[in-house]
């Protein structure tokens, strides 16, 4: 059996914002990871306040070659309505986030086992996929939307409707292209919507929060798109790619809204673990990089767990509420007229209260 005195499982930006602290802190944490860096679905859209905690783990944005987006442009029917963000953001993918930190992470000394599966944890062990157990005196439980046996979410936070997400990446035409120009697009419509940023690399990042009850209706993802393309011109431009061999990842069961109010002694649930923000809200990798950094900080003062836990609930409170409101609306039938009463203004304070202090 191998011993560690803190074990982080999940090599995302939750896991590495909490090695990178620890390190630096003076624990030697072992950082496992079941897969290399690459897209996940989640992700896409940095805020300011998330570029700023980058800088704060040692990874220079501007080397990051991101997509810099100053505003927002909200779709609702045939309205649109365009404020600017509060500070400079960008569109940058996974692939590229995940693996500076991840260098990052080994640069001030992290171990980092790749491509080892954690397949439950008991008292403090991890059993791998290969029948190997570590023991750790301190857990960090970073593994984003997926649950680990034994340490899953509620599944009443999923509702009676659930939210599954979907997500592709298309190479836009030159028109496309323009129209994405240092923004982010919201498009919303009937129990769902969808977010389209451009990244790094020119292509884009088209994420989808959509109730299980709509893609139900389509019968698959594709059709579910097709459909919406129809429906609404402005998605179905920024869709004008899409074809039978595009592929569309996709997770259910998202639980948006939910947060880890109480703790367990001796293991930090970190990023969509601690807490999973409505999407639109565009503050995941937020939520992220803020509990592993603070989770890291607490363990290195000597806070225990249980008490941290309920502590960062509260610290998310507002932002997820404002969140979810918003996302009450957008899914809503009437999401036009009211979004048609929004001033910029709004809109730009709530980009604003919807970050994580």
């Amino acid at each position: 059996m191998r011993r560690t005195a803190a074990l982080i499982i999940g090599g995302g930006p939750a896991g590495c914002a909490a090695a990178i602290t620890l390190a630096r802190g003076g624990v030697a944490p072992l950082l496992v990871e079941r897969q290399p860096a690459g897209d996940a679905l989640c992700g896409g859209f940095v805020s300011w306040r998330t570029v700023a905690r980058i800088a704060e783990l040692g990874v220079d944005p501007a080397s990051l070659g991101g997509h810099r987006v100053d505003g927002v442009a909200l779709f609702a029917g045939r309205r649109v309505h365009r404020a600017r963000l509060p500070a400079p953001a960008m569109g940058l993918s996974r692939r590229r986030l995940d693996t500076e930190l991840r260098a990052a992470a080994a640069r001030v000394g992290v171990t980092c086992l790749s491509g080892v599966a954690v397949r439950s944890l008991d008292a403090g062990i991890a059993t791998l996929a290969d029948g190997a157990t570590i023991a750790a005196d301190t857990l960090f439980l970073a593994t984003g939307k997926h649950d680990l046996r034994g340490h899953a979410r509620p599944a009443a936070a999923r509702g009676d409707d659930p939210t599954l997400g979907l997500r592709l990446r298309l190479h836009p035409p030159r028109d496309v292209a323009a129209a994405l120009a240092g923004q982010i697009e919201l498009h919303l419509f009937d129990r769902g919507y969808a977010g389209i940023v451009a990244q790094e690399d020119g292509s884009a990042n088209i994420c989808l929060a959509v109730h299980r009850s709509r893609l139900h209706a389509a019968g698959t993802p594709l059709a579910l798109l097709e459909t919406l393309a129809r429906e609404h011109p402005a998605l179905g431009a920024r869709l004008a790619g899409l074809d039978a061999t595009a592929t569309i990842d996709a997770i259910a069961n998202v639980p948006y809204g939910w947060r880890q109010r109480d703790g367990t002694p001796g293991l930090y649930r970190l990023g969509d673990q601690a807490a999973v923000i409505p999407s639109l809200a565009g503050e995941g990798m937020g939520i992220a990089l803020a509990s592993g950094i603070d989770a890291a900080r607490a363990h290195l003062a000597g806070e225990c767990a249980s008490r941290w836990q309920p502590r960062f609930a509260r610290r998310v409170a507002r932002p997820m509420a404002v969140a979810g409101a918003a996302r009450r609306v957008a899914e809503s039938r009437w999401s036009s007229p009211l979004v048609a009463l929004l001033p910029p203004r709004l809109i730009q304070v709530m980009a604003a209260v919807t970050r994580v202090g």
